[in-house]
């Protein structure tokens, strides 16, 4: 990522890996009383399922800001090094 631990791209790339990871254990949850012919789990258990989603989109939104301010310290040092 980027050579500032703790930036905030970085933890938006954390915290959006574990939203993802509960997201997709939920999603597990959720299809195993179907493949079983179990009784169905309550309708919050199909709003957490919503985490994967979520966290995928936290996760990217981490990369975006780490990308531009990679971008932004580029630019910073090529105009240092020109003028």
């Amino acid at each position: 990522m980027n050579d500032r631990p703790g930036s905030t791209g970085d933890v938006l790339v954390r915290v959006g890996g574990i939203v993802f990871v509960l997201g997709m254990l939920s999603v597990i949850a959720v299809f195993v009383p179907y493949v079983f012919d179990l009784t169905r789990l309550p309708s919050f258990a199909y709003w957490l399922a919503m985490l994967m989603p979520l966290g995928l989109l936290v996760a990217l939104s981490g990369l975006l800001a780490d990308a531009r301010a990679g971008a932004r310290r580029r630019r910073a040092k090529q105009a240092a090094a020109a003028g």
